[in-house]
Formats: C-alpha cells, structure tokens, sequence
C-alpha cells in the first residue's frame, strides 16, 4: 500500500463522518463468552495451568490465536532473574558437572537457579509444573529423559523458554535440545582399544531404552566393522549408568569361556564397577584388562589407575541451555532446534596393549 493509500485511509473516505471505527479490543471475558466458559477457564488457560479439559483447552486457544489476543502490557519479557532446573536425580558425578554448568551460566546472566529434583526418570511432570505456574521464571533447563508432549505445551502456554540437556530418551525434533555426540564418542573409544591391538571387546552399555545406551552401542559397532572384527553379541551388555550395573555387567562376560581383554563401560561411573569387579578377581588393569568409560567426570581422576574416557562437555552443555532460555526471555531470540556438542577421546592409563 502507497503513502497515499495511507493518507485516504486517514482522512475516511468520501461521504463518511471520518476514519474508520477502531478494531474492538479483544479481552478475556469475550473470548469467554464466544468459547462457552467462564473467565476463570479462560485465565487458567493463560496461565498454563493443566485444570482444563483437553477439547476445552484446544478451543479456547484456537480463539486466542484467531483473534491476536495479547495480555495487557505484553511486549518485550521482562526479566525476573531465576532459570527452573530441573533434573532426575543429584547424586552422581554426571549432575554435578551438568548442575555446575548451568549455576555458572546462570550467575554470569546475573539470574539465581532454582533447582527441582525429581528422582525418577520417568516422574510424573506436573508436579513441577504446577510449582512454575504459580510463579514466574525466566526459563527452565530440563535434564530429564523425556519431556511429555502435554508438558511442552504447557511451557509454551506459560510462554516460559525451555531447552532440554541431553534428553537420554530421544529427542524431539521440535522441541529445543542440547546434546553431545555419542555415536561419535562411541566410535572413538573402540577404535582406540582396537589400535592398541584388542580384537576381543566387551561392551557395558546403559539402559536399552534410552538413546545415548544405543548411540555409543552403535559406536562401537562401528568401530569393530571398520576394524574387519566379527560383532559377537555375547560380548553386549547393558546397565543402569551405576557402579553395580558395571561390576554386574563385566562379572558375566569374565565368566564367559573367552573373556574380553578390554571393556568400554557406557559411563565413568559403570567402569568404576569394572574396576571393583577386576580387583576383586586379582586382575590387573590395564596389564590383564584395559577399561574405558564415558563423560569425563572428576572421578576418573580419583580412580587408579586413572581412566581413559571418552570427555562429554557436559558443563558447556548446560551453559549453552540455560544461556538459551536467557537470550529467549530477554529479546525472544530464535536458536537452533538441536545442537551437539563433540565428544573427545582423553587417553590415560587404564589402556594398553594386550598381553
């Protein structure tokens, strides 16, 4: 439309008493009104709380959308300085690098974290929710297996940013996520027993059910294909990303009548089960068993001898997450949908070559 246009939509046109009437406001009570409900179901939509039927909830938000509804004053976010963490569980050497990540990230954007643990991996999320609904945040950093359809569309209507760490159980290509390679890191840590001689490689995965276990599994695969070494499936197994799925794991390939001579453990924390498991036995690693594990966790220090592991960048991780959901809330910036991050071998002297 021209600047003219503009001026004879300005001064009305021929025949009328001046411009034409203002567009009505859109407020609550007519959306409301035209949806069948009461204000209050209307606001509890707003607000994200999950008290509102499913059908119910659809329409009214299919008429908000129609009609461009927006809350009085709404523009620019406003700040309120605290990022929701939420995370399975703080007991292990995995959260505290992850946990110490996001308060950095979160200090330096001059936010406090509010930490929610939830102690399960598949934990019901409305709890939590309901704990953010009735107050505001600036973001939220889920650290959790899966984020349930229903909860993202809660966040959303909440218009609170959100970015998954790691989502263990998959990821959804709409959902914002942060995540490492694990195929990749996988790959690394087999081929390197493999340079150093090893043709025998067990395997302690984590869970089956959880992406990152079948990732680095598939890594490994990888590996001894490109190697021109036979897959032996009695060589796969899988644990609980705790010491005692490792120790388990390793005690029954040792039993087996042609043990390996190497072990990738699927996490820093399982290969310390492989470690207690050697020891119990009298072997010596890495003379009698070479080890490798996964994250790059402050225990791989502590172990001895020190161990060879694939680093996962998981502080960074969280920092790129909870800087995300800052730069979201302060100028509602568009981010990537997923982003890795890449995993790198760090050789210590848990490894060596076979006798």
């Amino acid at each position: 439309m021209d600047e003219r246009s503009n001026a004879v939509q300005a001064m009305g046109t021929p025949g009328t008493m001046g411009p034409p009437a203002p567009k009505a406001m859109v407020t609550i009570a007519k959306i409301a009104r035209e949806a069948g409900v009461s204000v209050s179901t209307v606001s509890k939509v707003l607000n994200g709380r999950e008290d509102v039927a499913p059908s119910t909830r659809a329409r009214i938000q299919g008429l908000l959308t129609e009609s461009g509804y927006r809350r009085r004053g709404a523009g620019p976010r406003q700040r309120v300085g605290l990022v929701d963490f939420v995370i399975t569980e703080l007991a292990s050497p995995w959260a505290c690098e992850v946990l110490r990540g996001a308060e950095q990230e979160a200090h330096r954007g001059g936010a406090g974290l509010v930490i929610t643990a939830t102690h399960n991996r598949n934990a019901d999320a409305r709890p939590w929710l309901q704990t953010l609904a009735a107050r505001r945040s600036d973001g939220v950093v889920l650290v959790v297996s899966r984020l349930p359809a229903a909860a993202a569309e809660r966040l959303a209507a909440m218009h609170t940013p959100f970015v998954l760490v790691d989502p263990v159980g998959g990821f959804d290509p709409a959902i914002p996520s942060v995540g490492a390679t694990n195929w990749a890191g996988g790959l690394a840590a087999t081929e390197h027993l493999v340079e150093l001689g090893h043709r025998r490689i067990g395997i302690v995965t984590g869970p089956p059910e959880l992406l990152c276990s079948q990732e680095r599994l598939d890594g490994y695969r990888a590996a001894l294909r490109r190697a021109g070494i036979g897959i032996d499936e009695s060589l796969v197994r899988f644990g609980n990303f705790f010491a005692d799925g490792g120790r388990r794991g390793v005690a029954q390939l040792l039993d087996l009548d042609d043990p390996p001579t190497a072990i990738f453990a699927g996490n820093d924390v399982q290969a310390s089960g492989v470690y207690a498991e050697a020891y119990h036995r009298g072997l010596r690693i890495p003379d009698d068993l070479s080890v490798v594990g996964f994250d790059d966790v402050e225990l791989c220090e502590v172990l001895w001898p020190p161990l060879t592991t694939v680093r996962q960048p998981l502080s960074e991780m969280a920092q790129l997450a909870t800087r995300t959901v800052l730069e979201k809330a302060e100028r509602d910036a568009d981010h990537p949908i997923r982003i890795e991050l890449a995993t790198s071998l760090v050789v210590r002297e848990s490894t060596a070559s076979p006798r």
